[in-house]
């Protein structure tokens, strides 16, 4: 692992994020080095987290010392901060962290975050402290801080966001959405998370913007271009779009761009929130395009889109719908 991708992992093991195998993948840390004391089966996560901290205490009181690499503690903090010793040491020797604690010491001391959560038949604008403004879509969540005070301007997205990012050259605005990272300097892009589907896309409607998977660059996109990463396979597609029609939905719109009849309903799903469901399978294989403005009823926007694909619809008593037909031939 590279000293990045270390500084990721206990970023997000301090803040409770990581998976249990990440976990594991710390604690084999302090076991296989120094002997581990057994004392840290016996800590809760609070004490956990702040002995990490102090690893990191420990390493900033190394950096000025002539030899960096030799930590030295107390005698009578033997025993559980050996293995503290023990981790900064390795920290040091092997990934070469102490070059970058200013960086590392807001990583693991980080600021209080503001978690906005939108509804599910919601969207939300908001202006950060930077100036940059983002508007979240229906079920997202945006945690940011309070104020920008680091090299660095991160947030953190779950779900879907447009955002119209305030030029600063001394500070790079950076978006966490699961192990993605998207880096720009002034611009504006959408982000979308699928958790179904394993995947995010950001797409560029203005400016220049740099997307990677830890510290694996995955490209750099400029407006109408749009990197699509599945998260489970690894895989990552980059392909010419229409932005404005990816970030329709900011503006309140509809809109369908030879989506299929299955996708389409979805969007119905969420921007009604309306329980839709389909008596043939074979419909949701149907294609269609269209826009529809955001003050058009469900009634109407349906008639349309079941006309379009010979099928019917029919409102239950609980007030889902029901869609019906023979399907069509793609």
């Amino acid at each position: 692992m590279s000293r990045h991708q270390i500084a990721a992992l206990l970023d997000r093991y301090l803040n409770g994020e990581t998976t249990n195998e990440e976990n594991e993948l710390v604690k084999r840390w302090l076991e296989e080095n120094s002997n581990a004391n057994p004392q840290w089966h016996d800590l809760d996560p609070l004490a956990k987290d702040q002995w990490l901290s102090s690893v990191f205490s420990e390493i900033k009181t190394t950096i000025h010392e002539t030899e960096a690499k030799v930590v030295s503690l107390p005698q009578r903090k033997r025993g559980l901060w050996r293995s503290i010793a023990a981790v900064a040491a390795i920290l040091l020797i092997s990934f070469t962290l102490y070059l970058d604690w200013p960086s590392l010491q807001s990583r693991l001391n980080p600021v209080e975050l503001t978690a906005l959560q939108v509804p599910i038949n919601q969207k939300r604008e908001i202006t950060l402290t930077d100036g940059s403004r983002v508007w979240l879509n229906a079920g997202s969540e945006l945690k940011y801080p309070k104020t920008f005070n680091g090299k660095t301007r991160e947030v953190y997205l779950s779900g879907e966001g447009y955002f119209d990012v305030r030029h600063d050259a001394s500070k790079p605005f950076i978006i966490h959405t699961a192990t993605v990272l998207t880096t720009v300097l002034g611009t504006a892009f959408n982000i979308k998370e699928d958790k179904h589907k394993h995947t995010i896309q950001v797409t560029v409607t203005r400016g220049k913007v740099s997307v990677s998977n830890g510290n694996k660059l995955l490209g750099v996109i400029i407006p109408n271009q749009q990197i699509s990463f599945n998260t489970l396979k690894a895989e990552v597609v980059q392909a010419t779009v229409n932005a404005n029609a990816v970030v329709a939905w900011q503006q309140s719109d509809l809109h369908f761009d030879d989506v299929s009849f299955g996708d389409a309903i979805a969007q119905l799903q969420i921007h009604f929130n309306v329980k839709i469901s389909f008596s043939n399978a074979k419909l949701k294989g149907c294609r269609f395009t269209g826009t529809s403005l955001n003050d058009e009823e469900l009634d109407k926007i349906l008639k349309v889109m079941c006309a379009f694909n010979n099928a019917i619809y029919q409102i239950k008593p609980d007030g889902s719908i029901v869609i019906d037909g023979p399907g069509c031939n793609n």
